[in-house]
C-alpha cells in the first residue's frame, strides 16, 4: 500500500508507462503485477479518497489511468525465431496450456503460460507435422487441422516455447461458444453438420497416427456462416498407445485416462461423444442415443471412427432424409 504522498511521486517521476510499470510484457504473471501496482496507486489518489479540493491528486490520478491504458492496450512484445519476428499484444484466448494472440501480421502466436510446459507445444509441433504431411496426401482434410507456420524450436532454460499458427480469427468462434449461444441445446440438425465434420477430422487424425487426446467444446473452432470445423489444441495429443503427457483438471476425461492408462482412437470417440451429449437438446433423443452408445466404459466396446462416419450418415438420413444447407447464425451477443 502507498501513501498518497509516496503515490504523487511515483506517478508524477514516471516519464512513461515503463518507468511506472516496467517493461512491457506479455507474460501473465508480470501483467498481474502491473495491475496490482495499478490499483494500489489508484486506490490512494482517487478523488473520493483525496477530497474535491486536491487537484494535484487530480491531475496525477488522471494520468496514472492514462499510463496503465498506454502499458495494457499499447504493449508490443517481440517473438524472435530464427526465421521471423512476430510482435503481440494482448491474448484474445486463454488454453488449458497457452495464451493465444494475434500478432502484427497474418500469424496468431500461441505462447506457453509456464516454461515446464514447454514439452507440450514440442508435442503439439510434432502433431502439427505430422497432419501436415498426410494432408499433403488427403488434401480434403487440410482444412479441419490447424496450419503451422513457425516456432520457437528450443529455448533457453525458463524461457517459454511459442507456436506461430495461421490465423483462424475472421468469423470462427468456438464450440463453447455455441453452447453459450444456445443454453438450451442445440437442433439436432444443426449440430449434424458440426459432428460430421468433427468426426471427419477425427478419422484422419487416426489415420495419421495420432490421438488428440482434448477433444473439448473450447478446442473445436466453429465457421457458422460456412459450416468450416478446425480441430485445434493438440499439445496433448500422443500416438496410440502412450499415455497423455499431462491432463487438465478443466477436461472430462475418459475412464481410461482417469486411469492412467494408454490412449487409443476410442479415447478421442469418448470424448467426442460426451461433448455431443452436452450440446445437443435435451429432446434430440436418436442423436443422444447415438451418442451413449459411443461412451461405452471399455474403449474396445466404442464404435471406430472411420465406421462412425457411415453410422452417423445414416441416422441422418433416417431421420431428416436429404441433405440441404440449412443456415447457421448465432445470436449477435456471442460476438460471432
Amino acid at each position: 500500500m502507498f501513501t498518497t504522498s509516496e503515490a504523487l511521486e511515483l506517478v508524477e517521476r514516471a516519464a512513461t508507462a515503463e518507468g511506472l510499470f516496467g517493461p512491457r510484457t506479455a507474460d501473465p504473471g508480470k501483467r498481474r503485477e502491473a495491475r496490482r501496482r495499478y490499483r494500489a496507486l489508484a486506490s490512494v489518489l482517487h478523488p473520493d479518497v483525496v477530497g474535491p479540493g486536491n487537484t494535484r491528486a487530480h491531475a496525477a490520478s488522471a494520468v496514472l489511468t492514462r499510463l496503465h491504458h498506454e502499458w495494457t492496450h499499447g504493449a508490443t512484445v517481440e517473438m524472435r525465431t530464427r526465421t521471423g519476428v512476430y510482435r503481440i499484444g494482448e491474448p484474445f484466448a486463454v488454453g488449458s496450456v497457452a495464451n493465444l494472440y494475434e500478432s502484427d501480421g497474418p500469424h496468431v502466436v500461441k505462447v506457453v503460460r509456464n516454461p515446464g510446459l514447454n514439452p507440450l507445444l514440442h508435442g503439439e509441433w510434432q502433431a502439427l507435422r505430422s497432419l501436415e504431411r498426410f494432408t499433403d496426401r488427403h488434401h480434403w482434410l487440410r482444412p479441419y487441422y490447424p496450419r503451422l507456420l513457425d516456432t520457437s524450436g528450443e529455448v533457453a532454460k525458463g524461457s517459454r516455447a511459442f507456436t506461430v499458427l495461421d490465423p483462424l480469427l475472421d468469423g470462427f468462434v468456438t464450440l463453447a461458444d455455441v453452447r453459450r449461444a444456445f443454453p438450451a441445446g442445440l437442433d439436432g440438425r444443426d449440430y449434424a453438420w458440426m459432428h460430421r465434420r468433427l468426426l471427419k477430422a477425427l478419422a484422419g487424425a487416426h489415420q495419421a497416427g495420432l490421438v488428440h487426446g482434448a477433444v473439448t467444446a473450447e478446442n473445436v473452432m466453429v465457421h457458422p456462416q460456412q459450416h468450416g470445423i478446425v480441430l485445434a489444441g493438440w499439445s496433448f495429443a500422443v500416438e496410440p498407445g502412450q499415455r497423455l503427457l499431462a491432463t487438465s483438471r478443466a477436461i472430462t476425461y475418459p475412464p481410461e485416462v482417469l486411469a492412467g492408462e494408454p490412449v487409443t482412437a476410442a479415447t478421442d470417440v469418448h470424448m467426442a461423444h460426451t461433448l455431443m451429449l452436452d450440446l445437443l437438446a435435451h429432446d434430440e433423443h436418436r442423436q443422444i442415443a447415438f451418442a451413449r452408445g459411443c461412451v461405452q466404459e471399455r474403449p474396445s466396446r466404442r464404435p471406430d471412427t472411420v465406421d462412425l462416419l457411415g453410422e452417423y450418415d445414416e441416422l441422418l438420413d433416417d431421420l431428416y432424409g436429404a441433405r440441404v444447407f440449412r443456415p447457421f447464425v448465432l445470436p449477435k451477443t456471442t460476438g460471432a
